[in-house]
């Protein structure tokens, strides 16, 4: 991406951005998110944490703990600067790459992070998820990139994410799992659903061979499908 795109991306109105006055209702999105995440077999447990921007920072879920047994006060506040004011529950070893996912797209308001079965399977396997099906392009881009192991919670972590993320809404962490980003949680979770579908698609087309990819020509074609397609489309 040219440094001018980056800089009319970085200067674009943050959609629907928090207010202090939306912070109940944020924590328990969040919390929803989360438990959908999890029931829905994502994330099952303890796996996986889900954020959103909230006034200078982002609310977080807590780290080591089921989201079955969790409410909206435990979704921790982690301000700009990295410090969690007041007592609050420990955030996600995880929030590093959260906010490094925020700061490579500042157009994104909510996190989503899975363990899901065929996403960690590929990542595992050292396999991006390339140009197979048009539906790749759903995460902005001709594939979905694969960013390089670093140790869970750490900053090198996190550099890594935000490289991936820079001109992507989703990304694999080899050995660990799939990061997925929107400018809702409703949106984000639903990009982890789609990203976890095409790694069980790809995983399975590999075993009957080298698949036979879509083109750049043909997957920009259908990068631009996309700016029009459904509600997207400008009335005429």
């Amino acid at each position: 991406m040219t440094k001018s795109g980056k800089d009319k991306r970085a200067g674009e109105k943050k959609t629907q951005k928090p207010s202090a006055s939306g912070e109940s209702r944020l924590r328990r999105d969040v919390l929803d998110t989360a438990l959908a995440m999890s029931r829905s077999g994502l994330s099952p447990c303890r796996s996986g944490n889900v954020s959103c921007r909230f006034a200078d920072g982002m609310l977080i879920t807590p780290t080591g703990l089921a989201y079955e047994d969790i409410g909206p006060k435990d979704i921790v506040f982690v301000a700009a600067d990295g410090s969690v004011p007041g007592k609050q529950r420990k955030p996600s070893s995880e929030w590093q790459f959260h906010f490094a996912a925020y700061q490579a797209r500042p157009d994104m308001n909510a996190v989503v992070h899975t363990h899901s079965l065929h996403a960690v399977v590929l990542a595992s396997a050292g396999r991006s998820i390339p140009a197979f099906h048009y539906m790749v392009a759903v995460a902005g881009g001709a594939d979905i990139p694969l960013v390089p192991y670093a140790l869970f919670g750490s900053a090198e972590l996190a550099e890594h994410v935000a490289r991936g993320l820079q001109d992507r809404k989703a990304c694999l962490m080899a050995h660990h799992g799939a990061i997925a980003m929107g400018e809702t949680l409703a949106s984000a979770l639903e990009l982890a659903h789609e990203v976890e579908v095409l790694a069980e698609q790809y995983y399975k087309l590999l075993l009957l061979g080298p698949p036979r990819l879509l083109t750049d020509a043909e997957m920009q074609e259908a990068l631009e499908r996309f700016k029009s397609y459904g509600q997207n489309a400008q009335e005429r």
